[in-house]
């Protein structure tokens, strides 16, 4: 490997050469803080021969890629951007047109180029922040790369402006002068910027650079699993016909199905969760080490291409919503819900599992439902009720049953795996003096709303469970307290006894307002005579107060326990 090192200013850098991002780098994301720290460090309190840093480059052909360096060069051009578009604003065409020469210019064959050309912002970051004439209205609907190269540029040209507007107002200056002062100001903030001082290592090819990335970034807080893991597979999976990439192709695919998703997906987690699906247990920060291990030109296409598919699934998981379940898959789709509802994770790399080899037919789908079924349960007495904290040993065990059910071959054996799982899983339930305990404490009212969604999930599945001829929807159902939130004057009732899932039943709107704030006696007849189920604490009592309400809440809890989600 043959490196050299050289000193060189940023006016020297973009003059004499042409750039690209290569498709093994991340996508633009310097954020707000990184703008001020930049213009701070570069513009305001630079006194000139200010270093920046080191620019790592290789040569491909009559390019050079960027290996480290990507977020300052591309900042850098959004400012030369910004500088040109204040000259041509202020009538100061010749300068613009000398500024836009380090952002395009012509080649050795004429041929007209950016010098800085990026792959996952085209055509955005071209078409309307580095074009100098006709620059078309931006879109509204434009992806999380594209918004912060907006957002960038918008407040590099915003901080360009108050340094025209601020000669502007000085009130003592003829106009020759304040044309002159604003020319020398701009042209002070170029000067600034294309003196700025940086090391160039250079290597020979885009293999150097590989490793050259990876060594760089292994230990670096700013790369992410994701990043390197895209960078391997790219150099694995190199295009032989430069209008095909299947590597990057099939990376964005994973990208898009995440990006439009509803709930916050990270594809450096959903490749930790995917690995613990199938393979070893290991830490996330571990596991870049362990895949380059296993992960090698023979296998590479396969392994990305089971990404693609796992990453639909893996949304699916958690945005039940994004799939159109069939009438016999609901049940998957429920279980799935209430994970959402729990916000769990440790569960993933066997739901993964599960609803990949339901994919494939290698499960049917009632063993898929059971198990789904059984980890809803667990987790509603151990995370939603008990708030147990979750070990390392819970993860280490979803993921070592995703891993036997990977590996079982044929229907039996991957069956004996979900039963040896949900036997698992049922042995560590926490008893259930501990669940009651904790049942007990739920509220929910206008004063106490936090676990408003949990208490409105439960009352849904008790009913479901004593009324399984009954249709039920959800939505259409309001939550109704027996003894009202606004108790009448003297009612000895605290705000916690009413709000007590105790004191709570669900209702149609309709039937909400037939109770209104009938007195106990009128309401537990009102229910007695409509078409819902109603449990024998309510039917039994002839007062509704303070034991009454106990007593209901335990009963909740037993029936919780021991016949809803009895595991």
């Amino acid at each position: 490997m043959k490196i050299n090192c050289l000193d060189k200013e940023v006016g020297q850098l973009l003059s004499e050469a042409f750039y690209k991002i290569p498709r093994f780098q991340r996508p633009y994301s310097w954020d707000r803080v990184n703008l001020e720290e930049f213009w701070n460090d570069v513009i305001v309190e630079s006194e000139g021969d200010y270093f920046i840093g080191n620019f790592v480059v290789y040569d491909d052909r009559d390019v050079r890629g960027i290996v480290d360096g990507q977020q300052r060069l591309t900042t850098i051009t959004l400012l030369l951007c910004a500088l040109r578009d204040a000259f041509t604003a202020e009538g100061l065409q010749s300068l613009a047109r000398g500024v836009h020469t380090l952002i395009e210019r012509r080649d050795i064959k004429d041929q007209k180029f950016y010098v800085l050309r990026t792959e996952t912002s085209y055509p955005y970051f071209q078409r309307y922040i580095q074009n100098s004439a006709g620059k078309p209205p931006v879109p509204p609907d434009v992806g999380t790369e594209e918004r912060l190269l907006k957002e960038a540029f918008e407040y590099l040209t915003a901080k360009i402006s108050e340094v025209v507007d601020s000669v502007k107002a000085q009130p003592n200056l003829s106009e020759p002068k304040r044309r002159a002062k604003i020319e020398a100001e701009l042209s002070g903030l170029r000067d600034k910027v294309l003196g700025l001082k940086l090391i160039l290592t250079a290597l020979d090819n885009d293999d150097d650079a590989y490793i050259i990335f990876e060594t760089l970034n292994t230990r670096g807080k700013d790369l992410t699993l994701s990043d390197l893991v895209k960078s391997h597979l790219s150099r694995l999976m190199k295009p032989t016909n430069r209008g095909v990439d299947l590597a990057k192709d099939k990376w964005a695919q994973i990208a898009e199905t995440f990006e439009a998703s509803q709930a916050a997906l990270s594809v450096s987690t959903f490749i930790h969760h995917y690995w613990l699906s199938r393979y070893e247990y290991v830490t996330e920060k571990k596991l870049y080490k362990a895949l380059r291990k296993r992960i090698k030109k023979d296998n590479a296409e396969a392994f990305l291409d089971d990404l693609v598919a796992d990453s639909k699934i893996y949304r699916q998981i958690h945005e039940p919503s994004y799939r159109k379940w069939r009438k016999e898959e609901l049940a998957v789709r429920d279980s799935l819900n209430a994970m959402v509802l729990f916000r769990i994770k440790q569960q993933l790399p066997m739901a993964l599992s599960l609803l990949r080899h339901c994919e494939n037919g290698a499960v049917k789908l009632k063993h898929v439902a059971d198990t789904l079924r059984a980890i809803e349960d667990f987790h509603f007495a151990f995370t939603a009720v008990a708030s147990e904290r979750s070990s390392g040993g819970i993860s280490f065990m979803y993921a070592s049953s995703a891993r036997n059910l990977h590996e079982a071959k044929g229907p039996e054996a991957r069956i004996r795996v979900l039963r040896e799982f949900q036997a698992k899983l049922a042995s560590k339930r926490p008893p259930y003096a501990e669940f009651e305990a904790r049942f007990l404490e739920l509220r929910c009212s206008s004063k106490f709303t936090k676990v408003r969604d949990l208490v409105r999930y439960i009352l849904t599945k008790v009913y479901e469970s004593h009324s399984p001829g009954l249709a039920i929807d959800p939505e259409k159902l309001t939550i109704e307290h027996l003894a009202a939130e606004s108790p009448p004057k003297g009612t000895e009732l605290s705000d916690e006894q009413i709000a007590s899932i105790g004191n709570l039943i669900l209702v149609t709107q309709d039937l909400n307002n037939r109770l209104a704030n009938k007195g106990f006696p009128e309401k537990r007849s009102i229910l007695s005579s409509a078409k819902v189920w109603i449990d024998p604490v309510i039917l039994e009592a002839s007062a509704w107060g303070a034991a009454e309400i106990e007593q209901r809440a335990k009963w909740l809890a037993d029936s919780a326990y021991r016949k809803v989600w009895k595991l």
